[in-house]
């Protein structure tokens, strides 16, 4: 989440009109993430979150994101609902861009997660996998593991060394976990993204996931090695935690047991999630506007967990 676009107060409240909603009382900027302007909306009857979509973000696909929030809320899945408008539409257009309301979910983000909600975060994860096998609609993944070797391929080996003097080197790591991808393993909807800022939690148990806008058709296994990345790790990926990892990929054990297959793939595809953010955050870092209200993550905390990965091999997903 960010904020690129500045939004008034009566363009707010005049968008905001055209929900049954009750009046606007405020709207906060999120200043947080890298692809979307975003506030927290507050109204006569609740708060909720407008999305304007920004970037790596097709139109096209607005009818999937928000009709899969709808179908996963429908089946118990702990994820918001989104708020249609008076004519019964899940988006508008505003200033020539997209815009949705969603449902505000109640929950923290946790910056040191504890096994119980690791455990948690698997199990929740499973449930959306197992939900989203019956969805209607398809997307296919626009940073999968060949739009992430072409993504750093694009850059040359002096942009990328003004981020980092190992990133040029990481080119050739692409190219190598791309030729190894495995192809067949069973595929549904997949979050793709699901860091610790995208899970709710209050107390041990997931009461929200959100921003599912990097939602795709993928391998259930490959959005499980995405966020056991993202969770098992400090933020610099310095330090795993093992704990961590085995409780997570414990609860989704539980309300999905994963194949022999999707187990034995688990590393190179943990090679391909690292991968994934290592070039997106070489792209933002290189070609986000300087004046956009967002911080720059630093790829480099991926590389780390590569390196990690690449070693460790089977070892990182041991119970």
């Amino acid at each position: 989440m960010a904020v690129y676009t500045h939004l008034g107060a009566e363009d707010l409240a005049s968008l905001i009109a055209e929900y049954d909603v009750g009046g606007l009382i405020s709207a906060k900027g999120i200043a947080e993430g890298i692809s979307n302007s975003n506030w927290l909306i507050e109204t006569e009857r609740g708060r909720y979150i407008l999305t304007m979509y920004e970037r790596r973000i097709d139109l096209a696909d607005l009818p999937f994101f928000l009709g899969l929030l709808d179908h996963l809320s429908e089946r118990g899945c702990a994820v918001p609902r989104t708020i249609h408008d008076r004519t019964g539409a899940a988006w508008r257009e505003m200033g020539g861009k997209a815009v949705a309301l969603i449902e505000f979910l109640p929950g923290v983000s946790v910056d040191r997660p504890t096994a119980a909600q690791a455990h948690a975060v698997g199990a929740a994860l499973a449930q959306v996998h197992l939900a989203g096998l019956d969805f209607a609609l398809e997307r296919d993944n626009a940073l999968g593991v060949a739009q992430t070797a072409g993504t750093l391929a694009h850059y040359d080996a002096m942009a990328l060394g003004q981020i980092n003097p190992v990133l040029p080197g990481v080119v050739a790591v692409a190219t190598d976990v791309r030729d190894r991808w495995p192809g067949d393993l069973p595929r549904s909807v997949c979050h793709t993204d699901l860091f610790p800022d995208n899970v709710l939690m209050l107390g041990d148990a997931v009461s929200g996931m959100i921003d599912f806008y990097f939602a795709c058709n993928e391998a259930m296994a490959y959005d499980l090695a995405v966020t056991h990345a993202a969770w098992s790790f400090d933020r610099r990926g310095s330090n795993f935690a093992p704990a961590i990892g085995a409780a997570l990929i414990d609860g989704y054990d539980a309300v999905r047991p994963l194949q022999d297959d999707e187990r034995a793939a688990l590393p190179v595809l943990a090679q391909g999630a690292c991968l994934r953010f290592v070039a997106s955050r070489a792209e933002d870092w290189l070609d986000t506007p300087t004046d956009a209200l967002v911080t720059r993550k630093d790829p480099m905390d991926y590389v780390r967990r590569l390196n990690f990965y690449a070693e460790a091999g089977q070892g990182a997903f041991a119970s």
